[in-house]
């Protein structure tokens, strides 16, 4: 069986795939001092009650977007579950070209979600991912990873509203039913929402227009089904791209071998 880690500034999902299906799915929140023994008494306890022990993982690979909280995971993979894990990074075999100027620039969850978008619909395609950061990452029809645009997140922008402006309150986010607010949170959630409507749809016309051609446009991250009610430019919501493209990312990569001397080892990259 296959452990999957996906490592966001946010959230780490951890997953693990038979070969057929996923057979769990867990999240808890990144924080990068917290070890690799932490992880793996938490872990442990949540895949035995899905029938899983320890020693039927066989295989990992991790994607992460957050260098400090590499090493804790990967000495996880191999503490707890005695695999060397296939770490996601650009020097890798993606199966694709990577069209930008500095490759190893790239983020692995915007590689991982080209892999996978590419895989399962077919280019050209753009993946718009509602994580931390709102990205939006173009492939072309044979699956070349051309680069993209990044934005701040939504939860970001409602926090930086709220610390920036003394009498703004913190807010939630949701589909307000009226784009007038009469009053402040109203308002605010107004702006917040049909704002984030407006800057998909505007960045997705720009990016189709640059692009010579339509585009399909492939949603993943916790609140893509939200911003998916407020514009039909959302036809394709996937919750599982980044994972399953840990998943595939496996399928073409050998795992390395485990160190001999694990007490010695030292996460250089």
């Amino acid at each position: 069986m296959l452990l999957v880690i996906d490592a966001g500034n946010t959230n780490i999902v951890f997953a693990v795939h038979d070969g057929t299906e996923w057979r769990g799915t867990w999240r808890v929140a990144t924080q990068s001092q917290r070890t690799s023994d932490e992880y793996g008494v938490w872990l442990e306890a949540l895949i035995k009650r899905v029938g899983i022990k320890a020693g039927d993982i066989d295989g990992a690979v991790i994607g992460t977007v957050v260098p400090a909280a590499r090493y804790h995971l990967r000495k996880l993979c191999r503490d707890w579950f005695n695999v060397e894990p296939i770490i996601a990074q650009a020097g890798l075999d993606w199966g694709f070209e990577i069209k930008v100027d500095n490759p190893s620039e790239v983020g692995a969850d915007r590689l991982l979600n080209a892999l996978a978008a590419h895989n399962h619909y077919r280019g050209p395609l753009v993946v718009i991912d509602f994580g931390t950061a709102t990205t939006f990452d173009v492939v072309d029809r044979n699956g070349a990873y051309l680069g993209g645009a990044i934005a701040p997140g939504i939860n970001l922008s409602i926090e930086a509203l709220h610390q920036a402006a003394a009498q703004l309150p913190r807010i939630g986010i949701g589909r307000p039913q009226s784009v007038i607010g009469t009053s402040t949170i109203p308002a605010m959630r107004s702006g917040i929402y049909w704002g984030y409507v407006g800057l998909i749809e505007g960045l997705l016309a720009r990016i189709e227009t640059e692009f010579g051609e339509p585009l399909k446009a492939i949603a993943t991250g916790g609140l893509a089904p939200l911003f998916a009610e407020g514009t039909a430019k959302l036809t394709t919501i996937d919750p599982d791209l980044t994972l399953d493209g840990l998943r595939l990312l496996s399928l073409r990569n050998k795992a390395p071998a485990l160190p001999r001397d694990r007490a010695r080892f030292v996460d250089t990259e």
